[in-house]
């Protein structure tokens, strides 16, 4: 595969450019249909997701992009089939991202031999290109039609060719020595742990579990069943953890060595090779459908702007972690600077009379608030990417856990680190009340990065460049262990689709 690296589209780069301090935006100029941009991998019909998705960034006439909203729904955008057969399509208006961009998202129920036509409108005006013709035949979620060249596969998603978490994680691993996971893993992580022990075949899924807690295997099989509709994945053998805690603690310099479980958190002490987490990952499945908080949504739904929000430090969540006692106690101190709340007793219930239990908040209210304090939960808070989206300043508690996107971020530049005991918290709200440009700032740093990080198409990437690297380093052929289930994929209605490249492929 070509050396790639995560670039920055066009438009995305204006809209940087745009949002460095001191650029006053385009607010009350019209709007001029014809500069106005758009991009996005939901423009182009070979990468199937989920929702696919695009943006549209608005530009005055004088060809300066709008940095603040220029009202609501300017934007139409219509989507039909080039054909006159019908599809059912799910497509909301565009998410006003309050900074003069837009995010337009659509599920398609159903696939297209011919294509599809996206017009995008203001008023009754075509915007950039528009129409767009996605040339057939797209495919939806659920119809099973893999790419069967993995490389093709990647360059068409515009996956990068290395990500410095995944290098990081598999340079204690240069072999996978399955014969040696075989004896080890089901003796030291099985009887105490929750882990799936995965073999892909001929592209098909087959499990067997270990361990009491293995419920949430319902999220990694949804995803694997997602990907290999999509591509077809090298034959491997892995161990999936699906608990909360990552498991391996031997370091690379034992004997024996440490053995390559796959997790979806890290931390400094343990070796646990970091997939995004089951919360990123069912999010994304699910959006606009089965959830209601997801990576695109939340983009739409930011709060006020910057000026207009609350200028106190915010946090709702469940008692998963003492520290997050501790911030309720500095709350009450310093009501004028932090509101912090338990919502949910579970792990500290004999805490509740004293501290008292605040009323759940809807996620999208946390925006009302100009800043966000970020405190680990029974590891790493999965809520961080969903903050890092917002338009507040998030301000995070130095930990040793991680996901697998935090070595992007920096400190200072994308978010404020906090100590672990939250000593420094109080002085932290005040400086960042008493620098507000620079505070707002280093919000406006860390959002555009999340979008970047977090985008639905990386999630697919990240996985892919995951189970590519282990595949690679295996010793020994993987097999349909004993004990193992097929995996199923969808049969229902739903999945029904006509698929070409598997016709292709049988003609060879």
């Amino acid at each position: 595969m070509a050396n790639r690296r995560w670039e920055l589209p066009p438009g995305i780069a204006l809209l940087m450019l745009a949002l460095l301090p001191g650029g006053e935006g385009a607010r009350g100029n019209e709007i001029s249909p014809e500069k106005t941009l758009v991009w996005g991998v939901g423009l182009r019909s070979e990468v199937v997701l989920p929702v696919r998705y695009f943006f549209i960034q608005a530009v005055n006439t004088a060809g300066e992009n709008f940095t603040l909203s220029p009202g609501k729904n300017p934007f139409t955008v219509k989507i039909s089939s080039l054909s006159s057969e019908h599809l059912r399509v799910h497509a909301p208006a565009p998410l006003d991202r309050n900074d003069g961009s837009y995010l337009m998202r659509y599920r398609l129920y159903g696939s297209t031999e011919e294509g599809l036509k996206i017009e995008i409108l203001y008023g009754e005006k075509h915007v950039a290109q528009s129409p767009y013709i996605l040339k057939g035949p797209v495919y939806h979620e659920y119809c099973d039609c893999p790419d069967v060249d993995f490389a093709h596969w990647q360059a068409s998603m515009s996956c990068p060719s290395e990500d410095l978490q995944i290098s990081r994680d598999f340079s204690v691993f240069p072999h996978v020595d399955l014969k040696q996971m075989l004896r080890e893993v089901p003796v030291r992580f099985g009887p105490r742990t929750g882990i799936i022990h995965y073999t892909i075949l001929n592209n098909k899924i087959y499990r067997r579990t270990l361990g009491k807690y293995t419920d949430f295997k319902m999220f990694s099989d949804e995803m694997l069943l997602s990907l290999t509709r999509k591509v077809h994945l090298p034959d491997f053998e892995f161990y999936l953890n699906v608990g909360d805690w990552p498991v391996e603690s031997r370091q690379f310099n034992e004997t024996p060595g440490p053995v390559p479980i796959l997790s979806w958190c890290g931390s400094a002490a343990t070796r646990d090779i970091v997939l995004p987490t089951y919360d990123v990952t069912h999010s994304t499945l699910e959006t606009l459908r089965g959830v209601s908080n997801d990576l695109l949504s939340i983009q739409g739904n930011t709060g006020p702007a910057w000026g207009s929000k609350t200028d106190k430090a915010f946090f709702r969540g469940r008692d998963s972690r003492e520290d997050r006692l501790r911030l309720v106690n500095i709350s009450k101190e310093h009501p004028e600077l932090l509101d912090a709340g338990i919502t949910g007793y579970f792990f500290f219930k004999e805490k509740e009379k004293d501290l008292g239990k605040a009323s759940v908040i809807g996620f999208f209210d946390f925006f009302k608030y100009k800043y966000q304090v970020n405190v680990d939960g029974t590891v790493a808070a999965y809520r961080f990417p969903y903050l890092m989206l917002g338009n507040s300043l998030i301000l995070k508690q130095e930990s040793s856990y991680y996901e697998n996107f935090y070595i992007h971020l920096k400190a200072g530049k994308h978010y404020v680190a906090l100590r672990e005991d939250l000593s420094d918290l109080i002085e932290k709200i005040k400086w960042a009340k008493q620098n507000d440009a620079k505070a707002q700032t280093i919000a406006r740093e860390g959002q555009v990065s999340a979008r970047e990080l977090l985008q639905p198409s990386r999630l697919y990437c990240y996985y892919s460049m995951v189970f590519q690297m282990y595949a690679e380093r295996q010793t020994s052929k993987p097999e349909i262990r004993q004990g193992m289930e097929l995996v199923q994929q969808p049969t229902d209605y739903s999945s029904f689709c006509s698929c070409h490249r598997k016709n292709e492929r049988d003609e060879l």
